[in-house]
């Protein structure tokens, strides 16, 4: 760790025995990223995540009391396997930037080395003030400890194997974070999202389900519709998903809601990312409820099943298929 204060930089480099590929896709998910970038005592959430240009990461810390502290990143640059450039700030209790607090600039490089990959990761100060500020909140040491997890992290490849089923994870207390990396680029697995005739192949929940309705949005504020019935002798009545898309960034992201048709409350606000990872792309689905026991109501029903027994179909049926 070296600190520059005339440059105003605070750089890190961190040697790992593993491939770049594998250090990169720690930091491009989450689920990952989570479990190391804040101290021991500090753990962050990350309840947003855009690893393209362009995008935005947003998190929190909790301390042992239950404080928390907020953080966000503005992605400004992202080559994949080689770096990435963000806006590093402090968010308030609402998420929103900090007025209060400094914004950084950090850069983060990768490099293959003789057995293993170098991270090195610089960041920015505006002025000597604040370079100061944060060294006296502690920056130096939480950075040691934060990066001191990273090893285990890496040597997990059970837990994030792109050979998994789709894992639900609660994030705060109305929130879930869906999981899944299925073969194939973000681009076909958009397509196989947008494009009615491939979502009439794989798009069908459970067996014994069929797709019967599907109409897609391609622009914010378009509507969205998609109906499933059961196939005869297959207990069940048909029912109908609907909602309206808000944001669109055709291969990365895009954000949309979601409730059943003629069931009365709030509709879910659903975060959708794609991001090319080892052994294919990472999709991952935060979805926001109106309450923590709507929440846990909508998962007793088996959802994540059904979202897997989908994904699965995709795979087979579609990518295989090329």
């Amino acid at each position: 760790m070296d600190k520059n204060l005339e440059e105003l930089t605070l750089t890190v480099v961190a040697d790992f025995p593993v491939t770049v590929r594998r250090l990169w896709d720690a930091y491009a998910d989450p689920r990952q990223l989570e479990r190391f970038w804040g101290p021991p005592q500090w753990p962050a959430t990350f309840t947003r995540h855009d690893f393209c240009p362009g995008g935005r990461s947003e998190y929190y810390m909790t301390g042992p009391d239950d404080t928390r502290s907020g953080g966000y990143w503005e992605f400004l640059t992202v080559v994949e396997g080689v770096s990435f450039e963000v806006l590093d700030g402090f968010a308030d209790a609402g998420g929103a930037p900090d007025p209060e607090m400094p914004t950084m600039r950090a850069v983060f490089s990768f490099e293959e080395m003789a057995g293993g990959a170098r991270l090195t990761t610089t960041t920015y100060f505006a002025s000597l003030d604040q370079l100061e500020q944060l060294i006296s909140m502690g920056m130096e040491e939480g950075t040691r400890s934060a990066m001191a997890q990273i090893d285990d992290v890496l040597a997990d490849l059970r837990t994030f194997a792109a050979d998994r089923a789709a894992i639900a994870q609660l994030l705060g207390d109305t929130q879930v974070r869906i999981s899944r990396v299925l073969r194939g680029t973000p681009r076909q697995i958009w397509e196989a999202h947008h494009d009615p005739e491939l979502l009439n192949r794989w798009f069908h929940g459970p067996d014994g389900w069929a797709l019967v309705g599907c109409r897609v949005a391609s622009a914010p504020g378009e509507t969205t519709r998609f109906e499933w019935a059961p196939d005869d002798g297959v207990e069940g009545e048909a029912f109908a998903l609907v909602g309206e898309l808000i944001e669109t960034d055709p291969p990365h992201r895009e954000v949309f809601t979601e409730t059943m048709e003629g069931v009365e409350g709030p509709p879910t606000h659903n975060e959708q990312t794609l991001t090319p990872v080892q052994g294919g792309t990472l999709l991952t689905l935060v979805i926001t409820y109106a309450s923590a026991e709507l929440r846990d109501l909508i998962l007793g029903t088996g959802m994540v099943d059904g979202m897997e027994a989908g994904y699965r179909r995709l795979e087979t049926e579609l990518l295989a298929a090329g």
